[in-house]
């Protein structure tokens, strides 16, 4: 174990990382475009640095790399803080496209690849517009059974697998008890699905969604969820409560809005990103 810590140390010692937030979502940047740190090692450094009170705290660890897919700008590999490789993060890839404008390693807009295809960028000011792409997997009305009782929820794949549940008071939500449950219920076995809790209401005449994100990876509530967002977003679409655009608000307060193109049917989210800091770790962020 000292060893593994000696040698990440002597490698990221030098490094300039970079810590950004998007709607509550927080999440540490490492640069990699010469391929110096391999998957493994980030698993290992998500492990590490993203640990509450230990070290630096993060919802994931963000790897950035020279793109293989001819069209995109750049790369990434995203972990979650479990070490886990996630396919997408929607207020991640928000994050990033604020972080990479800034530092001038890409154009406005542009694409990141990512395991889930490739994602449109756009930097408007403080806040960022990503498309995810074309949900898939979608299934309504499922019933599933646990120890305690019967859920009706519904799935969809916005990038990543997405349980949604409607609560009638999502103040109160037991999310940290029934989120657990479905995240490893057999019917979304064995990749598993984060789940979101729901509750549509009015303001002004216009329908908004208040939502609660149980995170796969993160293994807890996090204060907010782009791809759970849109798979909300377009759940509550198909069965009539909401039109596009969809205003999301999420546990942290900030504003979500999720938006669908007919012609390329793909959902696009957009909100605001922020850049908080930048820095160089002691060994002991990583013991």
């Amino acid at each position: 174990m000292n060893n593994e810590i000696n040698s990440l140390f002597l490698k990221l010692k030098d490094e300039t990382l970079y810590k950004v937030s998007a709607s509550g979502n927080d999440f540490i940047v490492l640069l990699n475009f010469e391929g110096k740190f391999t998957p493994e090692e980030g698993t290992a450094l998500a492990k590490r640095l993203c640990r509450d009170k230990f070290s630096v705290s993060a919802d994931g660890f963000i790897l950035i790399e020279r793109p293989l897919h001819p069209q995109a700008h750049v790369a990434w590999k995203f972990f979650n803080r479990d070490g886990s490789i996630a396919e997408m993060c929607g207020n991640g890839a928000r994050a990033v496209a604020r972080l990479l404008y800034h530092l001038e390693l890409v154009p406005n807009p542009f694409y990141l690849e990512t395991l889930a295809g490739l994602i449109f960028c756009q930097v408007k000011g403080e806040r960022v517009k990503v498309a995810l792409g074309k949900p898939r997997d979608l299934k309504l009305n499922l019933a599933l059974k646990s120890d305690y009782d019967m859920y009706l929820v519904h799935f969809v794949n916005t990038g990543v697998p997405h349980v949604v549940l409607f609560w009638e008071d999502i103040d109160t939500a037991p999310v940290e008890k029934i989120g657990p449950l479905i995240r490893y219920h057999e019917s979304f076995k064995p990749a598993g699905t984060n789940v979101n809790f729901l509750q549509p209401l009015e303001e002004d005449g216009k329908t908004y969604l208040k939502i609660r994100t149980y995170e796969r990876g993160v293994e807890a509530e996090t204060l907010a969820c782009g791809t759970g967002a849109c798979a909300s977003a377009f759940i509550s679409v198909e069965l009539g409560l909401v039109n596009y655009p969809v205003s999301v608000l999420t546990r942290s307060g900030e504003l979500l809005i999720i938006d669908w193109d007919e012609e390329k049917e793909i959902l696009y989210l957009e909100g605001q990103a922020s850049l908080i800091f930048k820095f160089n770790i002691y060994q002991d962020a990583l013991k």
